[in-house]
């Protein structure tokens, strides 16, 4: 099944400066999702066993609390 998606003119240009001259757009889009989603793989479990991840909690509640005080 076929789906049509709209574009504007700069992301149209942006994609065809990635597609290779033999990949179609189809190929392309599902190139770059397959390469997006081993990048995020590779980061599953970066932080395990360190308090990375509390950190970041805090430094975001710290900017939320930061919002509109200015």
């Amino acid at each position: 099944m076929s789906k049509s998606i709209r574009v504007d003119d700069d992301t149209h240009a942006a994609l065809a400066a990635l597609k290779g001259d033999d990949e179609t757009f189809d190929e392309l889009l599902s190139r770059l999702v397959a390469e997006r989603g081993e990048l995020v793989s590779e980061g599953a479990g970066l932080w395990e066993g360190t308090d990375a991840a509390e950190g970041a909690r805090r430094a975001r509640e710290e900017m939320k609390d930061g919002v509109g005080t200015r």
